[in-house]
């Protein structure tokens, strides 16, 4: 059994969003995405991957089709396969957001 420490996984990059993979399969993946004030994952779409955001801490604006909301921690949102989607950290704090895919592309 793999037994992980998310705070292993907290890792931070000046030049741009820091993904951080935990877990992945054939079937999924598991990452935090970490991000310093003002940086952000653009917008794209998976044709055929659901993706889940939850929180961990800081806030962020994130978009999903045409929706844009502000998240804390213990929040998440999910974008189907087929919608556009991305995060702004728009706040002087960093952002962890915990992110599930499936399947894996």
């Amino acid at each position: 059994m793999k037994v992980i420490n998310l705070s292993d996984y907290h890792r931070f990059s000046h030049e741009k969003m820091k993904k951080n993979n935990i877990f992945q399969t054939p079937r999924f993946f598991c990452d935090i995405y970490c991000f310093e004030p003002g940086q952000e994952q653009k917008g794209h779409v998976h044709g055929e991957q659901d993706k889940v955001y939850l929180v961990l801490e800081g806030q962020g604006t994130f978009k999903v089709g045409a929706e844009e909301k502000v998240l804390g921690p213990g929040e998440g949102t999910i974008a189907p396969a087929g919608e556009e989607h991305g995060v702004f950290n728009h706040t002087n704090g960093r952002l962890k957001v915990l992110v599930f895919v499936a399947p894996n592309p």
